[in-house]
């Protein structure tokens, strides 16, 4: 068994990794590069292996990083299975169509207004492409074998992130290679924790939070405070948020305050109709989360919805106190950008992210202090209040990862740390070491690894 990182390596984005055994071909995870634009330049690259040779793609989850390039892998020749669990395929029926519109709508909009520096700006793939990346997804359940190409067996357990989010094994007779996915928190308040495994021989470990704890601010009692502050002022609080996980957390928390009558009773729009269609998926898969059907239906009446464009630009015009919460989580394309442009040049108002922002986006530019974004082709001051509330996330940090770990009954003999930052991916290699004593390493993109058998 070999693994080539064709993705993930120095960065949270862009997971893929290439098992080949014997004559089987596996892609575990097919997602976008985000960021940094010599990141999302490899989204343009073709891949390193011919997608008509690929016996089989696995999913552990529906984020974009993880399943978006697969509308472009099928526009490339794949034409094999796409194995996952039943809600990731539910909830990438509608993230990857949104996808592959979004990018249709930009391209659209930077030839319009003459910004883009390519002539026609075209888009990585259309919803149309999505559509037959769709059709050739089939859902497994939890916990059952499945053999890919008569040589490798596997199996996919829950990994607490998302509903759908899964660990995976890989199996092909003598060598077991374990994926970590991205893995939840033990004591999320809605996500169950991450099933603990048996062991590896070889392990692909996440690092999203590899070199930081998160607080332990409570996250319920801070996004009171910020969004009964920016009240106070008259202001609106704009919330990017994915539509899956963070947002329904954010509409559980907004819930609880209004029960309390911690905040006051203002308006909240949830501007994302993939975030409401994902949502009821959220709720439809409540097996896989603690909130009951009541929960579920409270939380659904928390908001008004959104849906047409016409509505969205309409609410840059409203006047606080408000709340927006609207896509993309790292206000790198989505509804939120237009927000951000309205809202971000007045005082009054406060900009609050919800997780990780990846090195390269608005996001983590505007925490970084940014004084202007670039939007659209201008630039865009940002003299709203900017907060951040890391304790929302839906990753589990460096020490609950090695929580996760120790329960491992068979150590690995290597683990390979992917799906962070440089600096969160070294420190989690060395937390590994120092802790576990296991040996682990940071692979270098497009590094193959023969897997030795056990």
């Amino acid at each position: 068994m070999e693994i080539s990182f064709l993705g993930a390596t120095g960065t949270v984005t862009g997971s893929k990794y290439l098992v080949s055994s014997g004559s089987t071909k596996i892609l575990v995870d097919c997602g976008l590069f985000q960021g940094l634009k010599q990141l999302r330049l490899r989204n343009w690259d073709r891949l390193p292996v011919d997608p008509a040779s690929l016996s089989a793609v696995v999913l552990t989850h529906a984020h974009i990083d993880h399943s978006g390039y697969l509308p472009l892998l099928v526009k490339q020749g794949f034409r094999g299975p796409v194995y996952c669990s039943h809600a990731t395929r539910d909830l990438c029926s509608i993230l990857l169509p949104d996808s592959g519109r979004l990018q249709e709508e930009e391209a659209e909009y930077a030839n319009r207004h003459e910004f883009s520096k390519h002539h026609p700006a075209l888009p990585l793939y259309t919803e149309e492409d999505s559509g037959r990346a769709l059709q050739r997804m089939v859902a497994l359940d939890f916990e059952h074998d499945l053999v890919i190409g008569g040589e490798v067996t596997l199996r996919l357990f829950p990994s607490g992130h998302i509903p759908g989010a899964s660990c995976v094994s890989l199996f092909d007779g003598r060598t077991r290679l374990v994926f970590s996915g991205d893995l939840g928190r033990p004591n999320d308040p809605i996500m169950y924790p991450p099933t603990p495994l048996q062991g590896a021989d070889y392990l692909v470990l996440e690092s999203t939070y590899g070199n930081r704890k998160h607080a332990t601010v409570n996250a319920q009692r801070a996004l009171g405070e910020i969004i009964s502050r920016t009240a106070q002022r008259g202001g609106v609080v704009i919330i990017p948020a994915f539509a899956v996980g963070r947002t329904q957390m954010l509409l559980y928390y907004i819930h609880l305050l209004k029960q309390e009558g911690t905040i006051p009773d203002v308006p909240v729009f949830l501007n994302s109709p993939m975030a409401v269609d994902a949502t009821e998926i959220f709720y439809r898969h409540h097996l896989e989360h603690r909130l009951s059907p009541e929960d579920c239906a409270a939380v659904a009446r928390v908001a008004k919805i959104v849906r047409t464009a016409e509505d969205s630009k309409r609410l840059n015009q409203k006047k606080g106190p408000m709340v927006i919460i609207a896509g993309s989580g790292m206000a790198t394309g989505g509804r939120v950008v237009h927000h951000l442009k309205a809202f971000a040049p007045d005082p009054r108002n406060t900009i609050l992210f919800a997780g990780f922002q990846a090195e390269g986006t608005r996001g983590a530019a505007m925490l970084n202090g940014a004084d202007t974004i670039k939007i659209h082709g201008q630039y865009v001051p940002v003299r709203a209040q900017v907060e951040s509330l890391d304790n929302l996330s839906a990753h589990a940090d460096f020490a609950q990862i090695l929580e996760w770990l120790a329960k491992m009954q068979q150590a690995p003999r290597q683990v390979f740390i992917t799906h962070g930052e440089p600096d969160a991916a070294a420190a989690m290699a060395q937390h590994i070491e120092e802790t576990l004593h296991w040996p682990a390493r940071v692979p270098e993109y497009l590094e193959t690894v023969q897997l030795a058998p056990a």
